[in-house]
């Protein structure tokens, strides 16, 4: 039976459209027969996609100190839905932060840890300026999933 990687990534600029594709593209070279990999917008996630997901990725940016509205507004659209169907799911997590990302992973954390999801890797926190570097921390992170998917590890 075929396995799902659901990468969810905020992308309001074109730097964290780059970081998206690194996400897909790391994880979808990676995949097999066995692997199928799917990138959406939160807005367009619902309830079902992450449901029929075997893990998820999400990248957000951090606004004024917290996750982006549209992310939020995907956990405040689903959360409750998931909370009973989505225990266990494992789950990693990229924050493209123009400060520290601390308000962000807490909340973002506080979000699993309600949800029962499992972290695979500390939170990304992609801070500060721009650095090319990001993208290779990215594809890494869906890489680790990708992998850890198709073998069974999580």
């Amino acid at each position: 039976m075929s396995k799902q990687l659901l990468i969810i990534a905020h992308t309001p600029s074109d730097n964290t459209a780059r970081l998206a594709r690194a996400a897909f593209n790391a994880a979808n070279d990676y995949a097999s027969d066995d692997l199928m990999v799917r990138l959406l917008s939160p807005f367009d996630v619902q309830t079902e996609d992450v449901v029929k997901a075997d893990g998820v990725i999400i990248g957000t940016t951090e606004n004024i100190g917290y996750m982006a509205g549209a992310t939020k507004d995907m956990f405040d659209r689903c959360y409750n839905d998931w909370i009973d169907l989505c225990a266990g799911k494992p789950v990693g997590l990229y924050i493209r932060a123009g400060l520290d990302g601390t308000a962000t992973t807490h909340a973002v954390n506080s979000i699993f840890t309600g949800l029962r999801w499992r972290i695979i890797a500390p939170p990304l926190v992609l801070h500060g300026n721009w650095d090319s570097k990001f993208i290779t921390d990215v594809a890494d992170l869906s890489l680790a999933m990708a992998a850890g998917l198709d073998d069974g590890i999580f």
